[in-house]
């Protein structure tokens, strides 16, 4: 029983978290206008 209130005490943590950092995160609404490197570059 003591296993079920800490899982379901850490999945609170971790959904306050979860939700804290998104507000965060959303706040400027833009993105970065350089692209993120996806591919590898040809080798000579």
């Amino acid at each position: 029983m003591r296993a079920l209130i800490a899982a379901a005490a850490g999945l609170a943590v971790a959904f306050a978290l979860v939700l804290t950092i998104t507000t965060l995160g959303t706040s400027d609404g833009g993105t970065s206008p350089k692209p993120l490197l996806t591919t590898v570059p040809a080798h000579p």
